[in-house]
C-alpha cells in the first residue's frame, strides 16, 4: 500500500466510527483528512512508511475519494466545466464552455460502477438489467444519466450535466449576451401577461436556464406547479411546488409518469404550470391544461421555432389512436402563444435566435407564425411581428407599443 491508500483507509475508519455522512459533512471530512495527513507525516519520521509526497495533493485525493466522486471531483469543482461523460473507463470527457476535451483520467470498470452507485445513493433510483437506463439528480443539482450493457456495447455510458448557475433572471441573460435588453423586456411582459411560452433548442443549448429565468419573472403572487422527469428547474418564487417522475418498483408497480404529474397538477390550484421538458405524450396533457385557461411554459428539443410548433403538433399523437391532427393542430394554434428558440454558437455561447408569436391561425393544417425578434447580422433584432392576445398585456397595464417600439402595429 502507498501513503494515499493508508491514509484513505484510516479516514474511512474514522468516518464510519463517528457516523459521518461524507456527502453532507464534506468540510468535517476535510478536517479529518488534514489531521490524518499530518499524523502520517509525523509517524514517517520515526517509522518506515511509504513516502507521503505532496501532502496537499494527497489531502485533495483522499477528500475527493471519501466525500466526493473520486478523480471526477475536480471537474465537479471546476466552475467552467459544464458536462462530464464516460464512454469507457479510459475515455472520459469534459465540456468546458461548450467545447469537449479528453481528460487524463483512467479508471477501471469496477471504479466506474462504484462511482455510479455512489451517485445514485441519494436519489433513490436504481440501475439493473430490468432498468438499464436511469435519470437522477445529484446532491449538487447536477443531472446524471447512465446506460449499461447490453444496451451499450461493452462499458457503462455515463453523462453528468452539471448545474452551473450563471443566470437566474432575464437581466442575467442580457449580461451574458444571450439576448438583448429589448427582447428581455418583451419576454418579461409576455410572462406578466400570462401568455403560454414554449422554449426550444438543441441539447445543451440553454433551454432549462432560459426557462428558469422565465419562471423567475412570474409575478410573486402566483402559485407555480413544476413537473419534471428529474428536478432541474430552480426558481426563487415564494409559492412553488416541484414534482418529479418515479421509476416503477421491482414488482413493476408505483411508476409515476410525466403525464400523471401534469394531470395531478390541475388539482393543486395552479396559476402557472411548468413542464421541464416535453418529450412524449405528456404534450397532450400540457395542451389540455393550457386549453383550460391556466398559463404555462415548457421546453422542447427542436432545430427552430417552427420545428418546435410542428413537434408540439406531433407529440400528442403518441397519446393514442383516438387523438388526431384535426384536434391537435388547432389546439396548438390556440394554446401556444410564444416560442423562444435558443442555440449555441461555435464558441459555446448560448444565444436566443428567434422569438415568434402564434396568432392562432391555421392554413392547410399548418400553424401560422409571426416573427417578433429574429437574428439579423449577428444580432437579435425586432421585426414586424406582433404577439397574440394584446388585451392580456393591457389587462396588466403593459403598453405593447412601448415594449416593442414603433415597429409594432
Amino acid at each position: 500500500m502507498n501513503a494515499l491508500d493508508i491514509i484513505d483507509a484510516e479516514v474511512r475508519a474514522v468516518v464510519r466510527q463517528e457516523g459521518i455522512d461524507p456527502v453532507v459533512e464534506r468540510d468535517r471530512v476535510r478536517r479529518i483528512v488534514t489531521d490524518a495527513v499530518s499524523a502520517y507525516d509525523e509517524r514517517s519520521l520515526t517509522r518506515a512508511l511509504p513516502p507521503l509526497g505532496d501532502a496537499e495533493s494527497v489531502t485533495r485525493d483522499v477528500v475527493d475519494g471519501v466525500a466526493g466522486f473520486g478523480p471526477l471531483q475536480r471537474y465537479f469543482d471546476d466552475p467552467e466545466i459544464e458536462e462530464i461523460w464516460i464512454n469507457a473507463p479510459s475515455r472520459i470527457f469534459a465540456a468546458r464552455r461548450g467545447r469537449s476535451e479528453l481528460t487524463t483520467i483512467i479508471l477501471t470498470d469496477d471504479e466506474v460502477r462504484s462511482l455510479v452507485e455512489r451517485m445514485l445513493k441519494s436519489s433513490g433510483r436504481r440501475l439493473d438489467v430490468s432498468n438499464p437506463f436511469v435519470d437522477a439528480v445529484l446532491p449538487d443539482g447536477s443531472r446524471l444519466h447512465v446506460v449499461i450493457p447490453d444496451i451499450t456495447f461493452a462499458h457503462w455510458a455515463v453523462n453528468i450535466r452539471k448545474h452551473v448557475v450563471r443566470a437566474m433572471s432575464l437581466d442575467d441573460l442580457v449580461d451574458l449576451e444571450t439576448l438583448p435588453t429589448a427582447a428581455a423586456r418583451f419576454l418579461e411582459a409576455v410572462v406578466a401577461a400570462g401568455l403560454n411560452v414554449l422554449v426550444s433548442g438543441g441539447t445543451q443549448a440553454g433551454k432549462t436556464t432560459l426557462l428558469n429565468c422565465l419562471v423567475n419573472s412570474v409575478p410573486a403572487r402566483e402559485r407555480i406547479i413544476v413537473c419534471e422527469e428529474v428536478f432541474e428547474v430552480r426558481t426563487q418564487q415564494p409559492d412553488v411546488v416541484r414534482m418529479q417522475t418515479r421509476q416503477a418498483s421491482l414488482e413493476g408497480t408505483g411508476e409515476i409518469t410525466l403525464r400523471h404529474l401534469v394531470r395531478e397538477s390541475l388539482r393543486m390550484r395552479p396559476q402557472r404550470i411548468v413542464v421541464g421538458e416535453v418529450r412524449q405524450a405528456e404534450c397532450l396533457d400540457l395542451l389540455l391544461a393550457l386549453n383550460s385557461g391556466i398559463p404555462g411554459m415548457g421546453t422542447v428539443h427542436a432545430n427552430s421555432a417552427r420545428d418546435a410548433v410542428m413537434k408540439a403538433c406531433t407529440l400528442p399523437l403518441l397519446a393514442g389512436e383516438n387523438i388526431g391532427s384535426q384536434f391537435v393542430v388547432p389546439t396548438v394554434a390556440g394554446c401556444v402563444d410564444i416560442v423562444v428558440h435558443i442555440d449555441t454558437d461555435y464558441d459555446g455561447t448560448r444565444r436566443v435566435r428567434e422569438i415568434v408569436g402564434v396568432p392562432g391561425r391555421v392554413e392547410n393544417d399548418v400553424v401560422e407564425l409571426e416573427t417578433i425578434f429574429a437574428q439579423r447580422d449577428g444580432e437579435l433584432r425586432r421585426t414586424d411581428g406582433y404577439p397574440p392576445h394584446p388585451e392580456r398585456f393591457a389587462r396588466v397595464g403593459i403598453d405593447l407599443s412601448t415594449v416593442l417600439g414603433s415597429r409594432g402595429r
